[in-house]
This record gives structure tokens, C-alpha cells and sequence, in this order.
């Protein structure tokens, strides 16, 4: 595993990321914490379209939890049945907006251990809905993360734990709060997997990666 790269390397990445977006935003439809949770939850296996196709009529009918609870498993599947694995999301959102309302007053936690005990909560939907609903510098680390974080030295890690503690411990406090998602776009739209747009990416000259693309 190679070192990550140093504190001034770390800093100019971040810095130009900065520059050509300095608020990224998720590319998933919400209104607030509640309809962001379930938002991530479904996008596991699905693409951020799909999921907000699916989201427009679903959240015209549930956007609380209470709503969610008396739309009920089949109305829900109704409105997702689109997406993938949609009977067992629909199961998931039925189960945690039963806590949400029995347990947090309908509304959802600010703690990671609290949001993680719901059911089809991981830690990456965790993270994301403490970075964007409540401003915590929490790193959510997708595929897109992982492979930025890897092929730039960033934060190097061999899984995706690994690669959220490097995260946490390498890029500059000043842009903790924006971090994953810069990283999110960057790898989705610039350092693709099977072949980087190397010619057109704004730190080139700064990332480690040997197989760049002329």
C-alpha cells in the first residue's frame, strides 16, 4: 500500500477541486434529513436517476415518517417498484420510519450509531446524511471515493474503512465538510474506472496514477 501524499499535494488537490466547485451538491432529490435518509437508502444498487424518478411520486405521498407509515409496504412498493431490490427497501423504509416515529419523534438522528441501528442504514448512508442534513465532516466512501482516493494517494486504503480514516486523517480541515463529494463527482465524471479522463483532469499533474490516459 503507498504512502499518501504529502500535506502541500493534499492541499492543491483539494484547493483546485475547490475552485471549479466550491459547493458540490448530491445529485439526489431531497427536501430535508427525512427524505434524504431515504433517498440513500434506495440508492443502493441504483443509479441517482432512477432514484429520483422514483422519489418524485413517492414523496408526494410519504415525506415524514408518519406518511411513510400510513402509505404502508404497498404503497411504497408501488411508487419504488422501478428500482432495484425495491420489496426489501420497502420492508427497510417501513421499519425505520416505525422507529423514527416510536423512538426519535419522527425526526432523524444527528448520531452515526443512532442512524446506523436503523434498518438499511450502513455506514456510508449514515455518513451522508450527517454530511449533508447536518454539516458533520463525516466521509461517506463510495466506489467513486474509494478509487479517486486510491489512484491519487489521497487517502490510500484497501478497503473502504480504511479509506474513511485516511480520509479523516489527511485531507485538510478546511475541506473536510465538501470532501467526499468532490471526490464523488470527480470519480464519476473525470477518473471513471475503466478509462480516466486524464487530458482533462484538473490535478493531472499532481496525481501519482502511472496508467493515465493520453
Amino acid at each position: 500500500m503507498h504512502a499518501p501524499l504529502d500535506f502541500a499535494a493534499q492541499s492543491e488537490i483539494f484547493r483546485r477541486l475547490h475552485a471549479a466547485n466550491p459547493v458540490p451538491v448530491g445529485e439526489l432529490n431531497y427536501r430535508d434529513a427525512f427524505t434524504l435518509l431515504v433517498a440513500v437508502v434506495l440508492s443502493a444498487q441504483a443509479t441517482d436517476v432512477g432514484v429520483n424518478k422514483a422519489t418524485h411520486g413517492l414523496f408526494a405521498r410519504a415525506a415524514s415518517p408518519e406518511a411513510m407509515l400510513a402509505l404502508g409496504e404497498v404503497g411504497v412498493v408501488e411508487e419504488i417498484r422501478t428500482i432495484g431490490l425495491f420489496r426489501q427497501k420497502a420492508k427497510s423504509l417501513i421499519a425505520l420510519s416505525k422507529i423514527l416515529v416510536d423512538r426519535y419523534q419522527g425526526c432523524v438522528p444527528d448520531s452515526r450509531a443512532a442512524l446506523q441501528s436503523l434498518p438499511g442504514v450502513g455506514r456510508k448512508t449514515a455518513n451522508v446524511v450527517l454530511n449533508i442534513a447536518f454539516g458533520h465532516p463525516a466521509q461517506a466512501v463510495d466506489t467513486h471515493v474509494f478509487r479517486v482516493a486510491n489512484r491519487t494517494r489521497i487517502a490510500p486504503g484497501r478497503d473502504v474503512l480504511a479509506v474513511e480514516r485516511a480520509l479523516e486523517d489527511n485531507v485538510p480541515v478546511s475541506y473536510q465538510r465538501h470532501a467526499h463529494h468532490w471526490l464523488i463527482l470527480h470519480g464519476r465524471y473525470i477518473c471513471t474506472a475503466r478509462k480516466p479522463r486524464c487530458p482533462i483532469c484538473p490535478i493531472a499533474d499532481i496525481c501519482p496514477f502511472e496508467e493515465k490516459t493520453a
